[in-house]
């Protein structure tokens, strides 16, 4: 674009020209939002091959603890998919891979009557495993929290190899996360889910894994 700057009543004296820079400016933008669409892509490529990469230890040595990590409850009841983690933690315990339980989760809900880990031990016990060889942690709202708060019931209890048990999604941000607050060896035992929706579930892992990876750098 192109203009004059005048003296009234005389001739231009001076001759301005500025070239419009919008286009480049645009394909600048594009060409950085289509890096990140890519690089995001890639990421969720990566996490889905993480999530899925998780497996219940074997050879699995005996330990002190199956630590089961908490999922919703249906009002007084473990939902269908905590029972699934429950059940497996049974089949563990049963098979003499551990000999004590810490069943990990807080509140869901306000009027709830149990918490997650209340509802939990309810469950265990109904199934037969003896009160005194189940503790609970009762505070927690995070898989983070689930293991932090369950290491210091581990560490109250002289309790300390464990097993951590959750679903196959879930566990290799369980592991990552038991490691990082230094459980000592911890094994996994994860199940896969009859009755939840993977699509939904693997989804929000993706994201939570993503989080769990910043949350990392920050410890």
């Amino acid at each position: 674009m192109e203009w004059y700057v005048y003296k009234r009543g005389s001739s231009p004296i001076r001759k301005v020209s500025r070239k419009r820079h919008h286009p480049r400016r645009k394909r600048v933008l594009l060409v950085t939002l289509l890096v990140l669409v890519i690089a995001g892509l890639f990421w969720c490529g990566l996490v889905f091959n993480r999530i899925n990469s998780a497996v219940t230890t074997s050879p699995m040595v005996k330990a002190d603890a199956g630590v089961i990590l908490g999922m919703s409850m249906w009002g007084d009841e473990p939902s269908p998919g905590l029972k699934e983690r429950l059940d497996y933690g049974l089949e563990l315990y049963r098979s003499g891979s551990f000999s004590h339980f810490v069943v990990s989760g807080g509140l869901d809900q306000p009027d709830y009557k149990y918490t997650e880990a209340e509802g939990m031990k309810r469950y265990l016990v109904a199934h037969g495993v003896p009160e005194k060889v189940i503790y609970l942690e009762s505070q927690s709202t995070s898989t983070y929290e689930n293991l932090l708060f369950s290491k210091k019931v581990l560490q109250e209890k002289g309790l300390s190899s464990t097993v951590i048990i959750t679903h196959d999604f879930h566990g290799r941000r369980a592991l990552e996360t038991a490691r990082e607050l230094g459980y000592k060896n911890p094994q996994l035992g994860v199940t896969e889910s009859k009755v939840m929706s993977m699509l939904k579930y693997k989804s929000r892992e993706i994201l939570a894994y993503t989080k769990w990876k910043f949350q990392q750098l920050s410890l």
